[in-house]
């Protein structure tokens, strides 16, 4: 695997390699990043992996810098599941200057769920992956880059992004992968502790009610939304969660279902902190 640092070093090691298939990345790496790049070497002639904390989608509350950095794990981690070439830029190296040019996501989308409760995370996660993109499509004629379905709504953006600026790059959407207890990896449950970790799966396991319940509602589901969620909700907080959202969309854009919306159109998406973590989940149904 080779470990390029610059935007010059990188267009350089992608010369001549064909298509790339690109898994952009904040490190620490877990399983589900793997996954992406197995999945990335089925869609492309060379396999691109960047590590790069974006402090642009961080708000000034959050772990930006406590984020954790577990560079040399990774290395090994990319280079045993056929990761190609890392990119891993500096601050400086990505951001010479103040990132004042910025990608202002569409509101209808970027600024429901996590977009209400984390406002400018998607102006900071477009920016970043734009800059990304052209880091490493600009002079490959285009490419693959694989996004998990864990972060939807973000995979929604970037997807739409890409539609409206006519960019050569196909957007690959990977399955969540899970622990074998049904916990959607991410690297911020290395914040849990043992007891945390334990109770974690009750996110997905309410996500799984709301969507049952939905689907036993039938035709009257979306006249029932607002008490269904309220009813996830408050089974959470009684196990001492601090939910931000439950919720049933479309997964056409996230919008509220509609009595149109069936079975196989929508997603429900959540948002809870546990202890001291925020965790996301969502299950398409």
């Amino acid at each position: 695997m080779q470990i390029v640092h610059t935007i010059a070093d990188l267009r350089a090691a992608l010369a001549g390699r064909g298509r790339p298939a690109f898994v952009p990345t904040m490190g620490n790496l877990h399983d589900g990043h793997l996954s992406l790049v197995r999945t990335a070497r089925q869609h492309g002639d060379v396999v691109v992996a960047s590590i790069f904390v974006n402090r642009l989608q961080f708000l000034p509350h959050e772990d930006f810098d406590s984020y954790p950095r577990t560079w040399d794990a990774d290395c090994a981690k990319l280079e045993a599941t056929g990761c190609d070439v890392l990119f891993a830029p500096r601050e400086a190296d990505l951001y010479p200057e103040p990132q004042t040019f910025k990608v202002q996501p569409d509101p209808v989308l970027a600024d429901l769920l996590e977009g209400h409760f984390r406002p400018g995370f998607f102006t900071g996660v477009s920016t970043v992956v734009m800059k990304l993109f052209s880091c490493v499509f600009a002079t490959t004629g285009g490419g693959a880059a694989v996004f998990g379905k864990k972060d939807y709504q973000q995979l929604m953006v970037i997807r739409r992004m890409v539609q409206q600026f006519a960019l050569p790059i196909e957007i690959i959407a990977a399955d969540t992968a899970r622990a074998d207890d049904g916990l959607a990896l991410s690297s911020r449950n290395g914040y849990l502790n043992a007891g945390e970790r334990h109770e974690a799966m009750a996110l997905s396991q309410a996500l799984r009610g709301l969507a049952d319940q939905w689907l036993q509602a039938g035709a009257s589901a979306p006249q029932q939304a607002a008490a269904l969620e309220q009813q996830a909700l408050a089974a959470l907080q009684a196990r001492g969660w601090q939910p931000d959202y439950l919720t049933v969309r479309r997964r056409a854009d996230l919008q509220p279902a509609g009595s149109a919306d069936g079975a196989g159109q929508l997603v429900a998406l959540g948002a809870a902190r546990l202890g001291g973590t925020r965790l996301i989940d969502n299950l398409e149904f």
